[in-house]
Formats: C-alpha cells, structure tokens, sequence
C-alpha cells in the first residue's frame, strides 16, 4: 500500500489587510466598521491527500492560492484553521531566502547548509561541489552584498539543492539565472525529483509541469478546482483559462 505522505484537512489562511484611504492608525488599531479592514482569504477550505510517489502540479493564476498553500505544507505559514499533517519535514525549493550580507557567498554556503541540517563532515563533502554548482568563480569570496540580484539567486538556489528532502516543494525555483544555469538547475531538480517521496511544484511553464508531475490540482480564489491526473487537469486548466 503506497504510503501517506502529507494530509491537508480544511485548510484556510486569511490575511487581513487595510485601506489607508479609509482608516487612520487609531481607527486600524482599535478595528470595527469603518476601520478599512478586509479579510484576504488566501486558501478557503482546502484538502486532499499525497502519497509517496506523487509528483502533484500546482496550477492556477496569480494570486489563486499555489504558493501560500505550498508554504503553508512547509510550515513557514500557520494555518488560519485546518490541520496539515506530514510524514517528514517537508523542504521548500525556491530563489527567496535571507542570508548575512557581509559575509562571503563562501560563508553563506556552510551557514545555509549547516542551518539546513548538514552535518559538518557531509558539509566538507560537498561544499567544493556547490561552490562549483554556483558558477560564481572567484566572485564566491566576496561580500554577498556585493552580489547582483541574479548571483544572489544563483548562490541561494544552490545552497537550497544541496540537500535530498523525502517531501519536496518547488517554488518557480526554475526561473533562476541565465540559460546555462537554468539548465543546470533543470537537470538538478529532475535529480531531487526522482528521489524524493512526494513533490508538490509550482510553475508558470504548463509544459515543465505536465513533464515533471503526474498528477495535478488546480486552485483559484483559494479552493481546488480539479485534483487528477496532471494531462487531464491540464486540459480542464486549459479550456477555463
């Protein structure tokens, strides 16, 4: 019997935001009618089941949901109300990430990884093999603020790959760097992808998701709309779209 692997039960996540236009400072404090408050209710009663061995494409516009629910599985967001349950520590894929400006990407390197929980002898195995992965040549002993957006992205999506997760979540980590690199990145994630349990990605590329993912769920306005075999929600994505 193929194993569970993640559980989502009834999930929400609201956010509240204000209109300065409406409500002063005091008025937002204190709340009530006429404060300018209104609810964003990011994932509006959301569940399903993953299994190990399920590469699960999430599909849907801006702003439907994709990235806060997959957050919200890694643990980074709290569930408003819902449970979500996981058979192992989830690891989330992406190019966002704080790292210590002053500090050299060399530095960055063993910091990420360590905070990542790499023991100090695994990171003396492969930390030339990263630093190699970066591309970043000499530029890798350099002041991270140093760094252009791009040799950010490239030093934050290597430091995130350099451990095998059992869950896998995918963040549009595929958009980073220059062609060379993204066919790196490519080929690395294809590597992660067929060693872990279960993958949850997100992408604007239908075509990487239909390669990748054999099952999919489509949400919009923060509740799924399709959750099947990744062809056949793709179509159904395809015809509302």
């Amino acid at each position: 019997m193929t194993s569970l692997s993640v559980k989502v039960d009834d999930v929400h996540v609201d956010y509240e935001i204000f209109s300065e236009r409406r409500a002063g400072l005091r008025q937002r404090l204190v709340g009530g009618k006429g404060s300018g408050r209104r609810v964003i209710k990011a994932v509006n009663g959301v569940s399903f089941e993953a299994f190990r061995g399920d590469a699960i494409g999430l599909l849907g516009s801006n702003g439907s949901g994709k990235s806060t629910l997959l957050r919200a599985i890694a643990g980074l967001v709290e569930p408003t109300s819902g449970e979500i349950l996981v058979s192992h520590e989830p690891k989330i894929l992406g190019v966002g990430g704080a790292l210590m400006l002053d500090a050299t990407g060399l530095k960055n390197i063993k910091l990420g990884c360590l905070a990542m929980g790499m023991t100090k002898d695994e990171l003396a195995e492969k930390v030339d093999e990263i630093v190699e992965f970066t591309g970043l040549g000499e530029a890798i002993n350099r002041p991270f603020k140093t760094y252009s957006s791009g040799m950010r992205a490239r030093l934050l999506f290597s430091i995130s790959v350099s451990i095998q997760p059992e869950i896998l979540l995918v963040d549009e980590a595929l958009a980073v760097g220059d062609r060379n690199f993204k066919d790196k990145a490519r080929v690395k994630i294809e590597s992660l992808l067929a060693n872990a349990g279960t993958l949850f990605l997100v992408s604007h590329s239908t075509g990487e998701i239909e390669r990748l993912c054999n099952r999919g769920l489509w949400l919009e306005n923060g509740k799924i709309l399709a959750d099947g075999p990744i062809a056949d929600v793709i179509a159904e994505y395809g015809v509302d779209t």
